[in-house]
């Protein structure tokens, strides 16, 4: 694996980071382990916009670590958010889920048939495999576990008694409004508000009542939702009196042995920065509006002693495709749905390989066979030597990190190459073998595990993004009509080909061969090139290749043309073709 270099003018953003992130960390704790976090909210799929929250400080600590450091990357599972929402889509729910509505996460039965406790279980462990599969080395923190068990106590009592200082912050930005929405900017969608607005619920109230502020709001103890309202709190006996709107439940509690509840999330965001020494965690784009959390939250966690961690803003993740899509199951996609069609290290080079406020896409649709190109260009200049340091850096990232190289296919032939290859062959192995063995007949395959898992992820893609009238079926017999009703030049151009079948019957050879066919025909050696040719032969080559996908597959287009001619086999071809 190439070495990532120190942090120069011309090194990537992720070594420029992790400089900032040294200096600081060794400014506020010398001595001690760097804090990197990220936080997720397992209110419903974890997509991939969410994933940016992750991939950031991921990379950053990664290439700490490969300086020597210990790094701490602390992910906080936020599963003792309340549920907000019934979110559509999701296998195994139904309007009943709405009952639920103001419970924590954990509180909240799981989609009928799933294996896990609760709500915020089954959503985390699709997560959880994920960044296995990326390599990401984390510290999970289930906030559920930290405020049950009494981790936060002091925290809370803290908050409580300094409620006026936070107030006092807090109303700074009640009445100023978000800036007005540049013209041009595209309307967000729900999701991508919460993948800005990071862990936690942004649209919580702050904790204002009639009876005063209170930065700490209870789960109710009779109907376990957190639709309460806090009456009256005595600093000295941490008594808290608290009513419930859903249910009309009323206690009376100590707060210091009480474990019910949380702080909301404008103060618990801050509160954790301060009790876990956080140095850089991102945030989305929406923290950029007055009020927002990032930006309240910095002010806030000086109350409790600490310091806003530094980190960049990040902008959205896009999805190519996503109207096709089979597996999200009418959601945002998820980690998981990118690695069923992708290996993990081409999607951890999209998020390296881009500024964190760089927006980007993930391709589920055709684009993803140039993004596989445009991967496998790059490590063919790592191998040779040209390629640039930035991209070095990146390529790197992605391939591994400082515990080692990801798992990676043996021989990676070309995405768009085995996906036509399932596509022709439906998946069927003997023939899948045949044809990948013939693609360079000095080199054989000889096995599938040597293409494997790209190849499992091409035929994936296939088989959930691909609809089906753009699915190649061969023809089982000629075309009589067509072939009847061809020209003198048109049955010349299908006789050069047959003739060549033989001695070009490779993925280069015939390449070389459907390229050349109306190369003679015009007069020309098979060779020349494109600057040695007058413009109507690319014409030519288009009525000859459109030609050619009649006959064997009664469409305009389809596959590349020598990756079908060797997938349907020579014997095949010639009938279709009319020999």
């Amino acid at each position: 694996m190439p070495i990532v270099a120190q942090s120069t003018e011309t090194t990537d953003w992720v070594s420029r980071y992790a400089d900032e992130v040294i200096e600081e960390s060794e400014r506020r704790a010398p001595g001690k382990p760097v804090v990197v976090a990220s936080g997720l909210s397992p209110s419903g799929p974890i997509h991939l916009g969410n994933l940016r929250e992750v991939m950031t400080p991921h990379l950053v600590a990664d290439e700490i670590r490969r300086r020597g450091h210990v790094v701490r990357h602390l992910i906080s599972w936020d599963d003792y958010d309340r549920y907000r929402k019934v979110p559509a889509g999701v296998p195994g729910i139904d309007d009943s889920w709405a009952e639920h509505i103001g419970k924590p996460l954990t509180s909240v039965p799981a989609p009928a048939g799933s294996s896990y406790p609760n709500w915020a279980e089954h959503f985390k462990a699709a997560m959880t495999t994920s960044l296995a599969e990326l390599g990401v080395e984390y510290d999970g923190i289930s906030q559920t576990e930290q405020y049950t068990s009494g981790v936060y106590r002091d925290q809370v009592l803290f908050a409580m008694r300094h409620r006026g200082d936070i107030d006092a912050i807090l109303e700074q930005y009640r009445t100023k409004k978000s800036p007005a929405k540049k013209q041009g900017q595209k309307p967000l969608d729900e999701a991508e508000l919460e993948a800005a607005e990071g862990s936690g619920a942004a649209a919580e109230d702050d904790g204002s009542t009639d009876a005063g502020y209170f930065p700490y709001k209870p789960y109710c103890g009779s109907c376990e939702k957190d639709l309460t309202t806090v009456t009256a709190y005595d600093d000295d006996s941490t008594e808290l009196t608290y009513t419930c709107s859903a249910c009309g439940f009323s206690e009376t509690v100590r707060l210091n042995e009480f474990n019910r509840g949380k702080l909301v999330w404008k103060v618990d965001w801050p509160m954790r920065w301060a009790y876990e020494g956080v140095v850089f965690e991102p945030s989305g784009v929406d923290h950029s509006s007055p009020g927002s959390s990032f930006q309240v939250g910095g002010q806030i966690v000086g109350i409790f002693g600490g310091k806003q961690p530094i980190g960049p803003m990040y902008a959205f993740v896009g999805i190519s495709g996503m109207a096709k899509m089979s597996s999200s199951k009418g959601g945002v996609p998820t980690p998981a749905d990118a690695l069923q069609i992708m290996e993990p290290q081409l999607l951890r080079w999209l998020y390296a390989r881009r500024r964190p406020n760089q927006s980007f896409k993930i391709a589920f649709d055709q684009e993803i066979q140039r993004l596989y190109d445009e991967w496998d260009k790059l490590e063919g200049k790592v191998t040779d030597g040209s390629v640039l340091p930035a991209d070095a850096a990146a390529y790197a990232r992605a391939v591994g990190t400082a515990a080692g190289e990801l798992p990676r296919t043996p021989r990676p032939m070309a995405y768009r190459t085995l996906a036509s290859v399932a596509d022709i062959t439906a998946g069927a192995e003997d023939q899948t073998l045949r044809i990948l063995s013939e693609l360079d007949p000095d080199n054989p395959l000889g096995s599938l595990d040597e293409v494997r898992p790209r190849l499992d992820k091409a035929e994936t893609w296939i088989n959930t993004q691909v609809p089906a009238e753009e699915r190649t079926v061969v023809r089982e017999e000629p075309d009589t009509e067509l072939l009847k009703s061809l020209d003198d030049q048109g049955r010349e151009s299908l006789r050069l080909l047959l003739d060549g079948l033989d001695a070009n019957w490779s993925l280069d050879g015939l390449t070389h061969l459907v390229y050349g066919v109306p190369k003679v025909q015009a007069g020309f050696p098979a060779d020349a090139t494109a600057k040695e040719l007058p413009a109507e032969i690319k014409v030519a080559q288009r009525t000859f290749f459109a030609l050619l996908y009649h006959l064997l597959v009664g469409r305009d287009t389809g596959p590349r043309l020598p990756t079908l001619l060797l997938a349907v086999g020579q014997d095949r071809v010639r009938k279709l073709l009319g020999a």
